[in-house]
C-alpha cells in the first residue's frame, strides 16, 4: 500500500470512528472538526491528506511549519498551531497560522494582539486558551484558577477572536479514565460563557487514543496524528 492510499484509508477510518462516537453521544458528526496533526510529517503528507479531504492541520513548532508552508500555499487549508508558543515567536506565528490553539498567558496574548493589529487588516486571529488539567509539570497551559482572568483579558482584545478552550490531559491506557478531564474542560467553558456573556463554540480535546471519549464529553475539535499519518518520523 502506498503512502497516499494509506493516508486516505486512515482518514476514512478515523471519520467512521468519529461518526460512531458522535452517534453514541446523540450528536451529529458534522459538529466535530477533525484536525490532522501533521507535526514532523513532510509537506507531501499534508498534501496527500488534503487531497483525501482533510482541511484542518495542526503543527507544534513555528519554524517547522514555516519550512513546509512554501510548498503548500496553493492549498486552501486551515493551519492551527497546537504546540506551546514562546512569546518571542508570536509575531511569526500570527503570520503563519490561521488559529493559535495554545494561548496560555497574558503576555503571549498581548504579543499576538499586537502582531495581528500590525497586519493592517480587519481580520481577527482565532485563539483558544490552553488549560492545564491534571497537574503534570511537563504540560503547558493556564492554571484552572487563573483561567477566568486570562479569558476576560483575551476576550477584550480587538484583534483576537477567543473561540474556546483546549487541553492535553494526562495519558491513560483506558480512555474512559480521561473523561473527567474532558468534562472539566467543558464545565470551564460553560462557566466562562456565563461570566463573559459570550458564546465559546470550541472545545478542542481528544487525540488518536481518546478522541471518542472526548466526543462523549462535548469535543467540537479532535486532534489526530498517528491515526491519519501513521507513526511520525523523528525530527532531525
Amino acid at each position: 500500500m502506498n503512502a497516499t492510499s494509506s493516508i486516505k484509508g486512515n482518514l476514512a477510518r478515523v471519520r467512521e470512528q468519529i461518526a460512531a462516537a458522535a452517534q453514541l453521544a446523540g450528536r451529529s458528526p458534522e459538529e466535530i472538526e477533525l484536525i490532522g496533526v501533521s507535526k514532523t510529517q513532510p509537506a507531501e503528507a499534508v498534501r496527500e491528506a488534503y487531497a483525501a479531504g482533510l482541511r484542518h492541520f495542526g503543527e507544534n513548532r513555528v519554524q517547522e511549519w514555516e519550512g513546509k508552508l512554501p510548498a503548500l500555499t496553493d492549498l486552501g487549508g486551515t493551519w492551527h498551531l497546537i504546540g506551546n508558543l514562546q512569546s518571542n515567536k508570536a509575531a511569526r506565528a500570527a503570520k503563519a497560522f490561521h488559529s493559535i490553539d495554545s494561548v496560555d498567558d497574558w503576555s503571549l496574548a498581548q504579543r499576538l494582539e499586537r502582531a495581528q493589529a500590525e497586519k493592517g487588516t480587519k481580520d481577527t486571529l482565532r485563539v483558544l486558551i490552553e488549560v492545564h488539567l491534571g497537574g503534570e509539570e511537563s504540560k503547558s497551559g493556564v492554571g484552572e484558577t487563573d483561567l477566568p482572568e486570562l479569558a476576560e483579558r483575551v476576550a477584550g482584545c480587538a484583534h483576537l477572536q477567543l473561540a474556546g478552550l483546549m487541553c492535553i490531559p494526562p495519558f491513560r491506557e483506558n480512555p474512559d479514565d480521561v473523561r473527567p478531564f474532558f468534562a472539566a474542560l467543558r464545565e470551564h467553558k460553560e462557566a466562562l460563557e456565563s461570566r463573559l456573556g459570550m458564546r465559546l463554540p470550541v472545545l478542542s480535546m481528544g487525540m488518536s487514543h481518546d478522541f471518542a471519549a472526548a466526543i462523549q464529553e462535548g469535543a467540537t475539535e479532535v486532534r489526530v496524528g498517528t491515526g491519519i499519518f501513521g507513526t511520525r518520523a523523528k525530527p532531525a
